[in-house]
């Protein structure tokens, strides 16, 4: 079966594949503070490493297995960073700069169960209302469309913040609370008072 040129040139490609996809996902959890999961996953990439290369050095004098081999390289490249967005580890803390002083806007971010810390600042044009933000990288881009909504003018900078330490948020990101924000007390009677009409 190896000795078919085709079949080996699909097995060098998908050896490689799989290892530089686990290895960029190894590099991600090492850099994100995963060290467990990234020994873990590092037991697969050295082993799935080894064949691919002990195929391509019993094989040398097949240009179309190196072709293969580097083609698998550039093609994990690319699978282990849609794994990685898809996996959306960490957090992001996004700075937003309103051109609206108006603290309403702090209000409604906190109302969806965001972590905000805002402050007074001045611009070119005058006063500015200036906010950090921080949410898990997998509601990155649902934070974007509720600036966007609240003022299509914000100016946006995110960043990804190494350590981050004290604070009730994470704490309540970590229960859940991102995900089922608190309800205002007019939802609450108008929940119960439609419950009572049904």
């Amino acid at each position: 079966m190896l000795s078919n040129a085709l079949v080996m040139v699909i097995i060098i490609f998908a050896v490689n594949v799989v290892y530089v996809s686990l290895s960029t996902v190894r590099m991600i959890l090492t850099l994100k503070g995963r060290t467990y999961i990234a020994a873990f996953v590092s037991l697969f990439e050295i082993v799935v490493y080894i064949v691919g290369l002990g195929l391509v050095l019993d094989n040398l004098n097949e240009i179309q297995n190196l072709i293969a081999y580097a083609l698998g390289f550039g093609t994990g490249l690319i699978i282990g960073s849609i794994i990685e967005e898809k996996l959306a580890l960490g957090y992001i803390t996004v700075n937003v700069v309103s051109t609206n002083p108006d603290l309403q806007f702090t209000k409604k971010i906190r109302d969806k169960g965001y972590g905000v810390t805002s402050w007074s600042s001045y611009g070119m044009d005058g006063d500015r209302l200036s906010m950090e933000i921080l949410t898990p990288r997998k509601y990155e881009l649902r934070l974007y469309q509720t600036i966007q909504e609240i003022d299509p003018k914000a100016f946006i900078i995110s960043y990804e913040p190494k350590r981050i330490h004290g604070g009730f948020w994470v704490k309540q990101v970590r229960k859940g609370k991102l995900m089922h924000p608190k309800k205002k007390v007019g939802d609450k009677q108008e929940n119960s008072e439609s419950s009572k009409k049904e």
